[in-house]
């Protein structure tokens, strides 16, 4: 391709809202444009990087059997009504009438999709499994769309949908998914963890993501020091915390503590280490119709993981209780404890079960109880509530376990009978007995991605795509086209470089050498040859945009050289 024939408008300044290096260099770059809040078009530049990202998809799922369609981004509201979700989904997902006033919505993710076109068709077991999947648009109404294409509310997605006639299938097809996924994100050149994670809005019974390492990630990671072991912090387990301080020794007795409303004046009153205290953190838990008062219990040294919290009540969501809220409920904010407490729903975090000799409040202003030991509760009160942090361990293999950052770049699920079984789709058994069927789901954010790959790789000049991805595999540059004989290089060069395979671009514009030099340096192609005053001696550079390193080449071994650096 020949500059003067392209369309890449690029910016010397960065748009006001941009913050993240990808929001800034995307826009800069000329590769998208933003027409609205969220909604982003895909400028040339922009559609030959997710054209390359596509290509590496939708090869590694083929490879893996699964079988391509196209679901209309138009969905029915029936469907979403048989699954259960059409009112519960929230105000993210965008419904609307026709002309006829039928409910529609633009479709944010298409189980239910998926559902209805397996439904009725695939009627044995012996027609099983099926993995069916798409590369299309979705939408997403987020309430402060932000970062660019990173968090847009219009984006595309790669999702797959898998049917099986029981659980042990579905694990081996979410194993090979698993293995997919990390073929296609090591053939993008990324560096990646396959982490375990919280199933959220899609439901099911595991899942895991698959978080990009970079400095501007959005998510905390736990990984493991010493093996493999990596969780998004909203799933992340921890062996069971010990301490070498002594515990308090006393007969469970109730003592009179005055004013002693935090965990800390309770530690310091009674001279024992936080680590024996009871923390109750009382929270709001929403429900679709209603809400109600829940009260979490941790160790006095741990923070409460909301979503683990939200997830071990059932809620849609959780809050802050107001003084009020707590009040009515009867509860004695700063002294709530588990012993005794009765008419709300309270959890225990698990690692507190069978403890002893612990401290917690007494549902009593101003009393604490001593010498607790916190059994004789029903099993279901005990759950996984307590925050990992760094320095915790392995629950694996006892390691130390680091906080990283990462960007959410896909998302397999085991969904089971979650939607089949409310939509009523089945199969038939060997048995020949009805039964729905077993689902699983798998997402990659395609035009995430691009975003991503710049977040993970850039410095202050612009883009450093890898060749995998890269919108071209290099320029050619000629610093001043007023030199016939230069000119006349870069175009022989150009065209054998087409010849030989590769997606070239000659910068032939009328501009000067500084421009074209900044235009590439921000567009980030992985080499760049320029021709320039050295070609008097039979010389041109070559540069390597990661790290901008500069060699001088021979002029009739150019081609030679970028093939060998593209590995052609």
């Amino acid at each position: 391709m020949k500059f003067s024939k392209f369309y890449a408008p690029t910016t010397k300044e960065a748009p006001k809202d941009a913050s993240l290096p990808s929001h800034i260099f995307l826009l800069r770059g000329g590769f998208v444009e933003q027409m609205g809040a969220g909604l982003y078009n895909y400028l040339p530049l922009g559609q030959k990087v997710l054209n390359k990202i596509t290509k590496i998809v939708k090869e590694e799922m083929d490879n893996a059997g699964a079988l391509e369609l196209n679901f209309s981004m138009v969905t029915s509201a029936e469907l979403w009504r048989q699954s259960g979700r059409f009112d519960v989904f929230g105000k993210e997902l965008l419904r609307f009438k026709d002309r006829k006033d039928n409910d529609f919505l633009l479709s944010a993710t298409n189980e239910e999709s998926a559902v209805a076109t397996i439904r009725g068709k695939v009627t044995s077991y012996k027609e099983l499994p099926k993995n069916i999947y798409q590369v299309n648009t979705k939408f997403r109404d987020e309430a402060r769309p932000r970062f660019g294409i990173l968090r847009g509310r219009e984006f595309i997605m790669k999702d797959a949908y898998s049917f099986h006639a029981n659980e042990a299938d579905l694990k081996r097809e979410f194993d090979l998914m698993e293995q997919t996924y990390s073929k296609i994100f090591t053939r993008l050149g990324l560096n990646y963890r396959a982490v375990f994670a919280d199933s959220g809005a899609i439901g099911g019974s595991g899942s895991k993501e698959f978080m990009v390492l970079a400095p501007n990630g959005e998510d905390d990671i736990i990984c493991c020091k010493q093996c493999t072991y990596a969780a998004n912090i909203e799933a992340a387990k921890r062996a069971p915390r010990t301490s070498s301080a002594l515990k308090p020794e006393a007969d469970a007795a109730k003592f009179l503590t005055p004013n002693m409303k935090t965990i800390k004046d309770v530690a310091e009153f009674f001279k024992v280490d936080e680590f024996y205290t009871i923390k109750a953190v009382i929270k709001k838990a929403i429900y679709a119709d209603s809400t109600k008062i829940v009260v979490f219990f941790i160790r006095g040294d741990d923070e409460l993981q909301e979503v683990k919290a939200q997830n071990a009540c059932k809620a849609l969501d959780i809050a802050d209780a107001s003084d009020d809220e707590v009040l009515n409920a009867g509860l004695v904010a700063g002294f709530c404890g588990p012993v005794g407490l009765k008419g709300v729903d309270f959890y225990i975090d698990s690692e507190l079960k069978g403890q002893n000799q612990m401290i917690c409040g007494a549902n009593e202003k101003d009393y604490h109880f001593v010498g607790v030991s916190v059994s004789g509760f029903n099993e279901d009160r005990f759950k996984d509530l307590s925050a990992v942090r760094a320095s915790d361990r392995c629950p694996e293999c006892g390691g130390e376990l680091e906080v990283s950052k990462g960007i959410e770049v896909g998302h397999i699920f085991q969904l089971g009978d979650k939607y089949s079984k409310p939509m009523n789709a089945t199969f038939l058994d060997e048995n020949g007995k009805a039964k729905p069927f077993i689902m699983g789901c798998y997402g990659i954010g395609v035009s995430r991605l691009m975003a991503v790959m710049i977040e993970a790789s850039h410095d202050e000049r612009g883009c450093i795509w890898k060749k995998e991805c890269s919108p071209f595999d290099a320029f050619i540059i000629v610093s001043n086209l007023k030199d016939e004989n230069a000119l006349k290089y870069a175009i022989e060069l150009y065209e054998n470089a087409k010849k030989a395979g590769l997606d070239v671009m000659l910068d032939d514009r009328n501009e000067r050498f500084g421009v074209k030099m900044n235009d590439y340096e921000l567009i980030g192609a992985p080499f760049a040859i320029i021709v320039g005053k050295g070609l008097e001696e039979g010389s041109v550079e070559l540069v390597t945009r990661s790290g901008l390193v500069k060699e001088q080449i021979k002029a009739d071994t150019a081609l030679d050289a970028l093939k060998a650096k593209l590995c052609f």
